[in-house]
């Protein structure tokens, strides 16, 4: 859908008011300064494509007053000199016609100069050709200079993304922070490329038409001049108006494409839920109010260009009539006032482009301080650089030790007190508890997507903060109940938890997951092309895809947090048997709400409110009927009841 029309069409960006207008642009900026020598290329170039086409109306003016002076001058009497031509048409009280004459270059009985005509069109001709090749290079220099600026902004953000700690993907909504890597630099980069290269071109000419017309008559150079307050007044109403429906376009757009995937999403319970007919009245109602927003927004851009039209109309009469008169007056030629008519209908327009370019670089400059924003929030901690990076093996025993470790979110808000736990190489330990105990940020803890406020973690006797991130977070193979795809194979989905294993490795931790049945099923098997969303599987199979990665990866220490939350009880039984070879020799941290899941986990911790209130075996827990009896009758007595 077009947001715009005619020199207005930035009108349709939505504008976003910076903060620090002045600070965001000079660090843009000193982003363009590597190219610095680029850009002052594309400055001349800009200039020299401007003097040449303002160099035009000038002559083609020349061409005609050739043209004039020749006709003109073959009704002359032939013979005569120009003063006695002129001395002869007073005397017959052709007075006008003689000043006229007086302010012309005429030959007397003699017609039109062919080739003096031949050699000024021929030199228009090269100067709009010169004129049209340089804005072309220009173009094509800025196009460089914004994609190489911009390619080095992308893998800034790229980086940064890599070295911002959870906390901040948490904080912020990930619509938020897509939109700032891609629509807001998207949006920079046109605005870079086009904009500025406009606004740079558009004052250029300008001054540059502004001080042709003063050159060729300062007089009507001044009455042109004032329709710029004019244009101005009326290019801004009309934009401040249209911009307010642009706004409000934009908002109901953004509400009813939430409202189509919405529906989309959730078509079948729609269905169930007989909300056909209010959904589809409620989509009646946004659309509507859509259209009465996006008619107002464009016909108000839309009429800017007839009301910039009407009033270079009346300058270009005025122009004519005072021109006209002048070259009656023998104080202009006809050549020089042709040319001043086309220096004003030029004129206007760059102002209107100035007008709409000033409304895209609000928004460019928005959307720079959005990404930049991005590019200074707080970072991770670099990785200490010790010995024990160099000591410990990579594969590691196994061995977890939490001592005192202390965690809050929010500094007011408690969360992890004084938690202590010991897990031995090759145990397996259940994590249970309600809602909002820390089950799922303990496991954060443990592979340092969050720093602990104190205490010490200890992976096989060595402070994890002593050791490299990447490091520390190689020893543990997850399995989340959010399940996470990418568009490629079966096979390659599989592999991402080690790119180097064979294709036969790969199928025998397919097979470990009971994955290897369901996929040799699919016409492709193993090259079976999955998309980002893995929508032609099932849930259960995303997650069985997940666990063969995990088996595969071969960790010394896994992490289940409801690993199989989303597979039939046959299938999870299945899972816990490959789960139990997989737990062999490895330590295990299995979180569960399912109580039934991990009733063979050596130690079952039960935690409540960032603390734990108890630990023990299934048989010992059940025994002392505290917290974890009535966790588990929950489920199960319950039910039976």
């Amino acid at each position: 859908m077009s947001m715009g029309m005619g020199p207005m069409r930035g009108a349709g960006v939505p504008v976003q008011k910076s903060k620090n207008l002045r600070g965001t642009t000079r660090r843009l900026f000193g982003r363009l300064g590597p190219e610095r020598y680029k850009l002052g290329l594309a400055l001349f170039l800009g200039v020299a494509s401007v003097v040449l086409m303002v160099s035009g109306p000038q002559i083609l003016g020349n061409a005609t007053n050739v043209l004039f002076d020749g006709i003109v001058g073959k009704e002359l009497p032939a013979g005569a000199t120009k003063a006695q031509a002129i001395q002869l048409l007073k005397l017959h009280g052709h007075n006008q016609l003689a000043s006229m004459i007086s302010g012309m270059n005429v030959v007397p009985g003699v017609g039109v100069d062919i080739a003096e005509m031949g050699r000024i069109l021929g030199l228009a001709a090269l100067v709009y050709i010169g004129g049209a090749a340089f804005n072309y290079l220009q173009g094509f220099t800025m196009a460089g200079l914004t994609q190489r600026v911009m390619f080095q902004m992308r893998r800034d953000v790229e980086s940064k993304m890599s070295r911002l700690p959870l906390r901040y993907f948490d904080s912020h909504p990930h619509g938020d922070v897509l939109s700032r890597v891609t629509n807001d630099i998207d949006n920079l980069t046109t605005t870079i490329q086009q904009g500025l290269s406009q606004l740079i071109t558009s004052i250029l000419t300008i001054v540059g038409v502004l001080g042709m017309m003063f050159w060729i008559s300062p007089l009507l150079a001044l009455v042109s001049i004032i329709t710029i307050p004019l244009a101005l007044v009326v290019t801004m109403l009309i934009a401040k108006r249209s911009q307010t429906h642009f706004a409000s376009q934009w908002r109901k757009t953004g509400a009813l494409n939430g409202l189509v995937e919405e529906t989309h999403t959730g078509h079948e319970l729609v269905q169930v839920f007989g909300r056909s007919e209010a959904t589809v009245a409620e989509f009646s109602r946004q659309n509507k109010s859509l259209y009465v927003a996006s008619f107002k927004a464009q016909f108000l851009s839309g009429i800017i260009q007839p009301s910039m039209q009407f009033i270079s109309n009346i300058n270009y009469v005025t122009i004519a009539v005072l021109g006209g008169y002048r070259v009656a007056s023998g104080l202009l030629s006809l050549g020089a006032v042709t040319a001043f008519i086309q220096y004003s209908r030029q004129f206007t327009m760059p102002i209107t482009q100035i007008a709409s370019q000033m409304n895209m670089l609000q928004s460019g400059v928005a959307s720079a301080e959005r990404v930049f924003e991005f590019l200074d929030a707080g970072e991770e901690e670099p990785d200490v650089e010790s010995l024990a990076s160099i000591f410990v093996p990579d594969g590691g025993a196994g061995s977890v030790k939490l001592e005192n470790v202390h965690f809050r979110y929010e500094p007011d808000e408690p969360l992890i007190e004084d938690f202590s736990l010991v897990v031995a190489p090759g145990e397996t330990v259940a994590i249970v508890g309600p809602t909002g105990a820390g089950k799922t940020t303990i496991v954060n803890l443990l592979v340092r997507f969050y720093e602990i406020d104190s205490g010490r973690i200890l992976l096989d006797g060595v402070d994890y903060r002593d050791l490299k991130r990447d490091q520390v977070r190689s020893a543990f193979g997850m399995v989340l109940q959010d399940t996470w795809m990418f568009s490629g194979s079966i096979r390659d989905n599989i592999r991402y938890g080690r790119p180097d294993a064979t294709d036969e490795e790969v199928v025998a931790a397919a097979e470990a997951a009971h994955v290897d049945s369901f996929v040799r099923t699919l016409p492709d098997g193993y090259a079976t092309i999955l998309d980002e969303d893995a929508s032609n599987l099932s849930s259960g199979q995303k997650q069985l895809l997940t666990i063969a990665r995990a088996f595969l990866a071969d960790q010394s220490i896994l992490i289940l947090d409801e690993a199989t939350s989303n597979v039939d009880t046959r299938t999870e039984v299945l899972i816990q048997e490959a789960m139990s070879r997989l737990r062999q020799g490895r330590t295990s941290f299995v979180i569960a709400h399912r109580l039934s899941t991990i009733r063979d986990a050596d130690t079952i911790i039960v935690m409540d409110l960032g603390r734990i209130v108890e630990q023990g075996s299934h048989e010992e827990l059940m025994r002392s009927k505290g917290v974890y009896y009535s966790l588990y009758n929950s489920q199960f007595t319950g039910a039976t009841v």
